[in-house]
């Protein structure tokens, strides 16, 4: 049975995590994505799964998309980011279950080498990688997301310069 638009706008927020993995020279990962190859970079970022915690769901989103393990907790960031879906992403993101994601986001120190980084993981997310300055986390996310990365952006300025 297809959704109307009143139903998919009923549908529940996804419980989710974010990471922003910073480097030596705090720089950020971020990544593209496959199934949106324009010019969109996105930092890790997925689902909780039943019983994990938002950390041990956020430690396991990192490996599960870039392999990463060598990382250290800096700062879980206050409060939650919530970010709803465009209505022609509407019933189609997630099997059509949800309508944007409520997010629990987490500052990490990346410890390892970068050759530890490989996104040609089991079920690939990513076309391609690249650390970036934090003040350009909002130049080239896709629109929908942008007030959930610019508030994450700010926590990682203030981070940075404490």
């Amino acid at each position: 049975m297809v959704k109307s638009k009143k139903d998919l706008k009923n549908l529940p927020l996804r419980n989710g995590v974010g990471i922003v993995l910073l480097n030596q020279n705090n720089k950020i990962f971020v990544a593209k994505r496959i199934d949106n190859p324009n010019n969109y970079w996105q930092m890790p970022q997925g689902g909780i799964d039943p019983g994990e915690n938002d950390h041990q769901a956020a430690i396991r989103e990192l490996y599960e998309e870039t392999s990463v393990k060598s990382v250290s907790l800096i700062k879980e960031i206050d409060g939650y980011t919530i970010y709803y879906l465009p209505e022609r992403l509407l019933g189609i993101i997630w099997k059509g279950k949800f309508k944007g994601q409520k997010q629990k986001w987490f500052i990490m120190r990346f410890l390892g080498k970068e050759s530890e980084i490989d996104i040609n993981t089991k079920k690939p997310e990513f076309l391609e990688w690249k650390w970036i300055d934090a003040n350009s986390l909002t130049k080239n996310v896709v629109d929908f997301k942008i007030d959930v990365y610019k508030k994450v952006e700010l926590e990682v300025q203030k981070f940075l310069i404490s």
